[in-house]
């Protein structure tokens, strides 16, 4: 009988402790710094630094790992100034540029300006976005330079993408919107 009775009692305070215990929190952080960390700006002074010392500013005149400046500025002299350049990527590759400048625009550009680059692309025509032109207009001067630029720099309400293309990938760009101006307006 006791050991029915002790087996009772402890079934009993098993079911009392369960019923205390909340299964959405923890009870008990064994490192609590692990779980709520404190949060510290990039380059704000912090006080585990010797007091004459600043939290990792970069050196004057570094550039990211992988990226180069691009040697014209957002303006529309340097915009003609950048129309003559000429892609410096090898022209034996001109096929297999156009065919990955082909998939980038797809995916970037296609969008807005079509898959023709007629300017009717798929935001246009559901009318979210107005006044794509087309590669075709006469007025539409564009070189491989000068689409270079506006892929970095963006123009009017298209915004740059510079951030989402890497220099090759944007000049394989240019060159295949060159491709598809001279299949329109053959």
């Amino acid at each position: 009988m006791s050991d029915l009775k002790y087996s009772f009692l402890a079934l009993a305070s098993m079911i009392v402790l369960a019923s205390c215990s909340d299964k959405n929190s923890r009870n008990y952080q064994y490192m609590p710094n692990m779980y709520e960390s404190v949060g510290y700006e990039t380059y704000q002074q912090v006080d585990f630094l010797p007091s004459n010392m600043e939290a990792g500013l970069p050196a004057e005149n570094t550039i990211h790992r992988g990226w180069l400046p691009y040697e014209f500025e957002n303006t529309l002299a340097d915009k003609e100034l950048a129309r003559a350049q000429n892609s410096p990527l090898d022209s034996a590759m001109h096929e297999e540029n156009l065919k990955e400048g082909k998939a980038l625009y797809d995916v970037y550009c296609a969008i807005c300006h079509g898959k023709k680059g007629d300017g009717n692309g798929t935001l246009v025509s559901r009318e979210k976005i107005l006044g794509v032109p087309s590669y075709a207009d006469a007025a539409r001067n564009i070189s491989e330079g000068s689409t270079y630029h506006t892929i970095y720099y963006g123009l009017n309400s298209m915004g740059s993408y510079a951030g989402q293309l890497n220099i090759e990938e944007r000049w394989k760009v240019s060159e295949y919107v060159i491709k598809l101006k001279q299949d329109l307006t053959k």
